[in-house]
């Protein structure tokens, strides 16, 4: 069997699809995207199709070496993603081949269900409690929030106290045992990280996430001292080399890898090990489609530190599409009392409705971030 053509698909909202076709008619599935540089992953995505075509599907830790390691500089968001979503349709090639679900593949399920939580609030928190009160009512028994807007460096008690106040009527409403996942985004700096991360340890959170940027990992010990909750981190990480450090100083909790940014079901399954010799969790991103959401599962299924799952059900950037839209079952991602059974049909264990891929195609997208700034001109982080 040979590979033969590579193609993406810039669908709405603002995602990328990859389809991998083969002499034997077998086609495997995958997400390579960066949000908001869909079209540059896409390039990158036919470069490395030029080595892949004509080769054999099946050889997939071989390619990933050849594909991350051949072009001399290697590494990093765009090139982690292509290669991400390349690994992502070999595995589903291999598992349709051989009649069995990538799990299986990888060893076998230690777990046949997946807890999952959903997204509420928005990029600038609003509605929280009517948000967790409508997922709640969906079966869902955790949530994650952008508690806090904009934050410069040294910012008001004022905008503290409405995050303090945003996340207490959460859990009053809510209760003590519904799960609650702050994201601070990045958006924090060290000076306000440190004591929000301390003001919120009240409401007994899940995890913070992200309360200070990957490049600024050193800043994790000092926050870590002014909170018990645990720390969570890794969306913006993308190889195993790039966690060895975060892992080997202790500085978080769970780590946070993207199966569609850190190199594939491959890579990913190599971090999430290096994170269990730690004695780390896993709680894999994936604010992304069902490609994505598949090859999360998959993983979850195989790895012992897989803790809850992120998904973009409703999420807040799914205005032009969601992530039921482009699957032909979309009862594959049923959720039942906060879990999502882990998809065992050959492959990823999704059949995707390339029609309705085509006509997204059709449509595509020009998604980019907001550009926020502080009161004074200056850029915020988002």
């Amino acid at each position: 069997m040979k590979i033969t053509r590579l193609t993406t698909f810039v669908v709405p909202p603002r995602w990328l699809f990859l389809k991998v076709e083969t002499d034997a008619g077998v086609t495997g599935w995958g997400e390579p995207v960066v949000e908001g540089r869909a079209e540059t992953v896409a390039a990158l995505v036919a470069e490395l199709a030029d080595y892949l075509v004509g080769k054999d599907p099946a050889a997939i830790e071989d390619h990933w070496t050849v594909l991350y390691r051949g072009g001399f500089y290697r590494g990093g968001a765009l090139h982690m993603s292509a290669l991400a979503g390349i690994d992502q349709a070999l595995w589903d090639i291999k598992g349709k081949v051989l009649g069995q679900p990538v799990h299986v593949l990888l060893g076998g399920p230690v777990r046949r269900r997946m807890r999952v939580y959903s997204w509420i609030g928005g990029d600038r928190p609003d509605a929280i409690v009517a948000g967790a009160k409508a997922v709640a009512a969906n079966g869902f028994t955790a949530v994650k929030m952008l508690a806090t807007e904009e934050l410069h460096y040294l910012d008001s008690n004022a905008k503290l106290d409405a995050v303090i106040a945003r996340v207490g009527a959460l859990r009053g409403a809510m209760g003590p045992d519904f799960g609650i996942a702050v994201d601070f985004h990045g958006r924090v700096h060290r000076p306000m990280a440190k004591v929000l991360a301390k003001e919120l340890d009240p409401f007994k959170l899940m995890f913070i996430e992200e309360p200070v940027l990957s490049e600024h990992a050193e800043a994790l010990r000092d926050i870590a001292n002014h909170t018990a909750t645990p720390i969570a981190l890794g969306e913006r990480l993308f190889s195993r080399w790039d966690f060895k450090k975060i892992l080997s100083d202790g500085l978080v909790d769970i780590i946070q890898p993207d199966p569609s940014h850190a190199g594939g079901i491959t890579e990913t399954r190599k971090i999430a090990a290096m994170a269990e010799a730690y004695d780390v969790a896993l709680a894999l991103h994936c604010p992304l489609g069902p490609i994505a959401l598949a090859a999360c599962l998959q993983l979850d299924a195989v790895c012992h530190n897989a803790v809850i799952q992120e998904q973009s059900l409703g999420i807040h950037y799914n205005t032009a599409g969601d992530l039921l839209d482009y699957v032909s079952d979309p009862s594959v991602f049923a959720y039942a009392d906060g879990y999502a059974t882990i998809p065992d049909k050959p492959g990823l264990g999704i059949a995707v409705n390339e029609d309705a891929v085509r006509r997204g195609a059709a449509i595509g997208h020009r998604w980019r971030p907001p550009v926020w700034r502080h009161e004074d001109g200056s850029f915020a982080e988002w």
